[in-house]
């Protein structure tokens, strides 16, 4: 009982300090993001072993000339599909590998198209559209979010046929089709309640979140296997490290923005 308050009350604060920062201005959600990203950067590193300033220079320069003022569309595209193939690379590495080889041998790759990246895509899809539209971005948060209460009140009440157990024992099955329900749902109220995008769009998104956001934090998970170590920090009680609590929208960004890209592309 008293780790679920605690959860709850850190949960709360950082949800808190989110919707804030993306209701005042886009200077004022880049400068929270790039600050989040520092702290989940440091988390990261430390968590594959690499001693590295030069990393916090590039997420600096990434976010700034690919999200916040962006010199070239085409640089963003090639940043996409590079990050999505390495992101789909790890998920690979997971499934098939004892160990991610990308985490011993390639540091570097990773944080630049794995956790770099997710920052990038996160701060780029609430401008998606062309203006800067918080309520995008707040929607998604919610789908994650909605994803990982639903998986872990259905897993914990229900869960009986695990997911991976090699790498997550707690996962089941029966809470990763809860989590999804939860994330379709929450798709639903936002369509109903934003008055931004069609119901289809919301409901695929929601099912991207689900799908991704469950795979971001199996990859996580893997990598804290291979260090040894429960949480990636200690900066959020009842939640471990911020990249614990991110890992989900960390990975499921890049797919996020490249579906909003194509539905612009489309419309």
């Amino acid at each position: 009982m008293k780790e679920v308050i605690v959860r709850s009350i850190s949960g709360a604060l950082y949800i808190l300090i989110v919707i804030f920062s993306m209701f005042t201005s886009r200077a004022w959600f880049m400068a929270l993001f790039f600050i989040l990203g520092i702290i989940v950067m440091r988390e990261f590193l430390r968590l594959v072993h690499l001693t590295s300033y030069l990393a916090f220079g590039l997420l600096a320069a990434a976010m700034y000339f690919l999200s916040y003022n962006i010199f070239e569309q085409n640089a963003v595209l090639l940043y996409l599909i590079l990050s999505s193939f390495v992101c789909l690379f790890l998920f690979k590495d997971m499934l098939w590998t004892s160990k991610i080889p990308m985490f011993e041998k390639k540091k570097y790759i990773t944080t630049i198209f794995y956790i770099i990246s997710g920052f990038v895509f996160l701060t780029l899809i609430p401008f998606s559209e062309g203006v800067f539209m918080p309520k995008i971005i707040v929607g998604v948060f919610i789908l994650i979010w909605s994803n990982d209460t639903f998986a872990y009140l259905i897993g914990k009440s229900f869960g009986k046929h695990k997911l991976l157990e090699r790498i997550s024992p707690k996962k089941t099955i029966e809470g990763f089709f809860g989590g999804m329900s939860g994330a379709l749902l929450a798709g639903f109220i936002i369509f109903k309640t934003m008055g931004i995008y069609s119901l289809p769009i919301w409901l695929t998104m929601a099912l991207i979140a689900s799908i991704f956001g469950t795979i971001g934090d199996l990859v996580q998970s893997k990598f804290k296997r291979q260090a040894g170590v429960k949480d990636s920090g200690i900066i959020m009680p009842g939640h471990g490290g911020l990249y614990d609590r991110l890992d989900s929208i960390i990975y499921a960004s890049p797919f996020i923005y490249a579906f909003l890209e194509i539905v612009q592309y489309v419309s």
